[in-house]
């Protein structure tokens, strides 16, 4: 198997893009927002410059940033990275909102514009092909959102943005049919955003530790997932944390400690721990290697969500060649159900951790 034999995904110009994505948090070294860890561990920028090149020569199409990534950092080295190739090879897709700096909040007119503008200089372009929501607080009783949606609208108007993305829930059904009030409601808050907004992209956490998508049934009734509501509605998705931020590659253990900057601070020794030995039966079949383990999880993410780009983070030029290099090895049947039933393992040891998915935040 090929990287061509995993079918092509959309963004918003058609079913032309590599189905890994270049996602750029883990260049932008560490960071801190509002008192909390928001960054990754130091990296050289040459070296991050020189992954980055390597992911376009691989032939990746997408590459996601924010500019929370090492507030502003990951944008410059990818702007860097931008000034090297033809600007028509690339679809930039970029996060603003969790790093609003003083205004009263990150979606009123005058802020949006500026972390826009901000994005467009830490960058060096003059557009950013989708542009996405970190979270849904438009202030009390939605005071902002008239404003948001009128400077999008300008935005897209004076083609700074082509298309808006919108982080979609990662434990929530859609339909609204399981999970007690508080998932109704915010599905329900989800469902009235969307309608609003009108995005072109869902921005969605999955990995192997996500409870899988619902299975379609044949009269379209039962639970929907964001991922058949996203095809229902004609809209494209995009995977964040396929990975689970590393831990799916077997190289953390409840020793593992990461910098005060860095946002794994926050994983908790007993789930690095469970995860770390529920990866045994993978080590087992397919070998130690962080490398291979990523392999298989990604795998995994491309098989579940066939219409998903998966955003996969890297720091080294090895990183990156391993990450699409192993698009050309085959999970077999069997391999796949090895790893199903490993990874299905794990959730149930994380769930009797008390790591539901709702709390599961840090982790998908």
């Amino acid at each position: 198997m090929t990287a061509a034999h995993f079918p092509r995904r959309r963004l918003i110009a058609g079913w032309d893009e590599h189905p890994l994505a270049a996602g750029c948090r883990p260049i932008g070294g560490p960071a801190i927002n509002q008192g909390r860890p928001s960054g990754w561990a130091p990296v050289d920028d040459a070296r991050a410059l020189d992954a980055l090149l390597q992911a376009h020569g691989e032939g990746a199409t997408v590459f996601d940033t924010a500019d929370i990534y090492g507030l502003g950092h990951s944008q410059r080295l990818l702007g860097r990275m931008l000034a090297q190739v033809p600007r028509d090879s690339v679809r930039i897709t970029c996060t603003i909102g969790a790093f609003k700096g003083t205004g009263p909040n990150a979606y009123s007119a005058l802020t949006l514009n500026g972390q826009v503008e901000q994005s467009l200089e830490n960058l060096g372009v003059k557009s950013i092909d989708v542009l996405t929501l970190n979270h849904t607080d438009f202030g009390p009783r939605d005071r902002y959102l008239e404003d948001a949606l009128e400077t999008l609208q300008a935005l897209r108007e004076m083609e700074s943005v082509k298309g808006i993305g919108l982080r979609g829930p990662s434990h929530l059904r859609a339909g609204c049919t399981a999970g007690g009030d508080r998932h109704r409601q915010s599905a329900a808050r989800f469902a009235y955003l969307f309608q609003r907004i009108g995005p072109d992209v869902i921005a969605a956490p999955f990995n192997a530790l996500t409870p899988p998508p619902a299975p379609e049934s044949a009269d379209g009734d039962g639970d929907e997932d964001i991922f058949s509501f996203a095809r229902r509605h004609r809209v494209a998705t995009m995977i964040y944390k396929p990975l689970a931020q590393g831990l799916l590659t077997g190289a953390y253990t409840a020793q593992t400690v990461f910098g005060p900057e860095d946002v794994r601070s926050a994983l908790p020794a007993p789930v690095l721990e469970a995860v770390h030995r529920g990866l045994r039966p993978l080590r087992e079949r397919f070998g130690p290697s962080p490398s291979e383990l990523a392999r298989v999880a990604l795998h995994y993410c491309l098989r579940v969500c066939p219409d998903s780009l998966v955003v996969t983070g890297f720091s080294s030029p090895q990183q990156v060649a391993a990450n699409f290099g192993g698009l050309s090895s085959a999970l077999s049947e069997e391999d796949f159900d090895v790893a199903r039933t490993a990874y299905a393992a794990v959730r149930a040891e994380l769930e009797a951790l008390g790591r539901t998915p709702s709390h599961q935040a840090a982790v998908t």
